[in-house]
């Protein structure tokens, strides 16, 4: 099956150096807004023990899961605190205009 672009959500709905969850095809997904202006995408559940990570707390270039405060750089998923040991799927961005795309398979 081909990978698709699936429309994740508008620029303006994501403040800089914050996220929003978005569902799709019975998946969660976190849209992250960098601090100087990049969108991403990773999987939206904490690898460590499946929490939402909409929930948790953006610093730079780092998620901080909301339940145990490990911390995953969003743009390459790569774990870098403690309990979180298994990195995060990430998944390719493009904006389109106001749109922001992630490619899914």
């Amino acid at each position: 099956m081909m990978p698709q672009w699936i429309r994740a959500c508008a620029t303006d709905d994501i403040d800089q150096e914050d996220l929003i969850r978005f569902d799709h095809g019975g998946a969660t997904f976190a849209i992250y807004h960098s601090p100087d202006g990049a969108f991403f995408a990773t999987a939206g559940l904490c690898t460590h023990e499946n929490v939402h990570l909409c929930d948790g707390l953006v610093m730079g270039h780092l998620i901080e899961c909301p339940k145990h405060n490990g911390q995953f750089d969003y743009r390459t998923g790569e774990a870098k605190r403690a309990p979180v040991c298994v990195n995060l799927r990430t998944y390719p961005v493009r904006v389109d205009g106001s749109d922001v795309y992630i490619e899914l398979p």
